[in-house]
């Protein structure tokens, strides 16, 4: 059995990389697209589905690759992550999310230290935020074992289109992108919003599964599938 501080760190640099892909890819994708916000998004979403495809793949046999917070609480209300473990795992995944933003403005010889200016705040931005999550946390508890990661960075990849928000869905994500002014960024007086819709829409995502299936079940052997992830 993996041991716990194997756990952590895995937690916390996949978290980290998966903040690094975000904001990296934003910031590449902003210098390159001569103010296309459009294109830049594309290239966002592109790098971000790839990268967490294989941030999943890479962590999940470590350490879940949850890599957020919401899920993490989740997985924790559903037994299959130690509650005694959860406070570690949320502790670790917002380390490695601020990290990931310092890592990805040295690879551009940025300002190491920064805030966002990018205000993000309003009812459908926090709506969209809970469809997001919602959405995630559907997608993890009823996918099967071994789709998980294709079918979670392909959701992520559709919920930057289809939500106004452009699909945070992730406290840990909301939490690092504040100290980036960049393409990717949130401002830090809009980060509590963002990350109460998240927590509303994690629990409407758990609510939703019970409705549809009480128990999770893997058709191929009958045993309860412990899922993992997340954006």
């Amino acid at each position: 059995m993996v041991d716990l501080p194997r756990k952590l760190f895995a937690e916390a640099l996949g978290t980290a990389l998966l903040l690094a892909v975000v904001i990296g890819s934003g910031i590449m994708a902003e210098r390159l697209c001569a103010g296309n916000i459009a294109v830049a998004l594309l290239a966002n979403t592109l790098a971000t589905v790839g990268g967490l495809y294989i941030l999943i793949e890479v962590f999940g046999p470590v350490s879940g690759a949850h890599f957020n917070p919401a899920v993490s609480a989740v997985m924790a209300w559903r037994g299959e992550l130690p509650k005694a473990m959860l406070a570690p795992y949320v502790v670790a995944q917002l380390a490695g999310a601020m990290l990931g933003a310092w890592l990805a403005h040295a690879m551009f010889d940025m300002t190491i230290l920064q805030f966002s200016t990018k205000v993000r705040s309003g009812t459908g931005q926090w709506i969209a935020e809970a469809v997001a999550t919602a959405g995630l946390l559907l997608v993890i508890l009823r996918a099967p074992a071994a789709r998980v990661a294709p079918m979670v960075a392909a959701y992520i990849g559709a919920a930057y289109w289809f939500t106004a928000s452009t699909s945070f869905a992730n406290p840990a994500a909301a939490f690092g992108r504040m100290f980036s002014d960049s393409f990717a960024g949130i401002a830090p007086a809009s980060a509590p919003g963002f990350v109460i819709a998240q927590l509303v829409g994690a629990a409407i995502g758990l609510g939703i599964n019970h409705a549809l299936h009480p128990a999770s079940v893997n058709a191929a052997d009958g045993k309860r599938t412990v899922h993992r992830v997340d954006p």
